[in-house]
């Protein structure tokens, strides 16, 4: 499936229904004519069964039911059907004219109120108008906006490296979801969530993102256009295939262009994780480690972690410190 992460859609509230005039026809007289029904509300309401945006693209417009008009002898119109757009689990919600934050999804089945319906018409029976008035007031017309919608996952752990650095496999082994692997770059085509969990009450989101690759300051490769999902991300695993050649220089380089545009997030508390030490001989394991560290120039050795992905070792050490880590509240 096409992962789709910001879309713009139209959407238009329900027009108030108007006022009835309406007069008794019995020896006394007087009014009896109905309010309008008030126009039916637009919702966004989160659904955790999505997990992207596509159905958006064959779907732009979005109008609620008008409000019917009021009748005679007291007879008020029906309100108009609200509608529920559905969105996954983490989507932002912003009027795409002027930008202002109109909610931001963070729970299942929680609504958040997009557009108003309009307000009912007021009929000749209320007690504001004159007996025998024939004065009304009709319905007012609903919101109308395009309203921009952006996914950002609701993720605890991000996985950062370059292709085929091992995170999707490491998301495989310590997961249920199945992100495609293969021995050439760029497999991880969209962001991927999968749930980690330890025992029944100890469980975190982790999210594997696309390779970063140098140049993806200037639109190289795929992995940049989805940092930004890691906005709400608490820890982020900085995964190396310590096989890679010349993986210091190209490690550096990555971490840099991100600071470049997304600098707040390498502040977010980063571990170190060797990855595919399986494929390295004992002697020569700790001399390679030792130089990873120093030309990183990675001052917290506690959170360095050593693992083999494909044969799960490592992994649910690894696991199990990022969930203390996380219950701890980042202390």
């Amino acid at each position: 499936m096409q992962f789709i992460d910001e879309v713009c859609i139209f959407i238009e509230a329900g027009k108030g229904g108007n006022g009835c005039l309406s007069f008794r026809r019995e020896k006394k007289g007087g009014t009896d004519g109905g309010n309008g029904g008030k126009g039916g509300n637009i919702f966004c309401i989160g659904d955790r069964s999505l997990n992207t945006l596509i159905a958006f693209n064959y779907k732009k417009i979005y109008k609620a039911e008008n409000g019917k008009n009021g009748k005679s002898k007291k007879k008020n119109g029906i309100k108009g059907k609200d509608i529920y757009i559905k969105v996954p689990i983490g989507t932002i919600l912003r009027d795409a004219q002027t930008w202002e934050l109109i909610g931001d999804i963070i729970k299942h089945k929680q609504k958040i109120k997009v557009a108003k319906g309009g307000s009912s018409g007021i009929g000749n029976l209320k007690k504001i108008y004159n007996k025998n008035s024939s004065e009304i007031r009709k319905g007012t017309v609903g919101e109308y906006r395009k309203l921009y919608i952006e996914l950002k996952l609701l993720a605890d752990v991000g996985l950062l490296g370059l292709p085929n650095a091992g995170k999707s496999t490491l998301l495989r082994s310590v997961t249920s979801a199945l992100p495609k692997v293969a021995s050439y770059p760029f497999t991880t085509l969209r962001p991927y969530l999968g749930l980690v969990k330890l025992s029944k009450k100890s469980y975190f989101i982790i999210a594997d993102l696309p390779g970063l690759i140098l140049g993806a300051e200037n639109g190289v490769g795929l992995g940049l256009k989805f940092i930004k999902h890691f906005t709400r991300i608490r820890i982020i695993f900085q995964i190396i295939d310590i096989m890679t050649y010349n993986i210091i220089d190209s490690t550096l380089g990555i971490i840099n262009e991100i600071k470049k545009i997304y600098v707040d997030i390498i502040k977010r508390p980063r571990w170190l994780v060797l990855n595919k030490l399986d494929k390295v001989p004992k002697y020569k394991k700790k001399q390679l480690i030792e130089t990873i560290i120093k030309g990183l120039d990675w001052w917290d050795r506690n959170n360095v972690f050593f693992i083999s992905a494909k044969k799960n070792y490592g992994c649910y050490e690894l696991m199990k410190s990022a969930f203390l880590f996380l219950k701890r509240g980042n202390k």
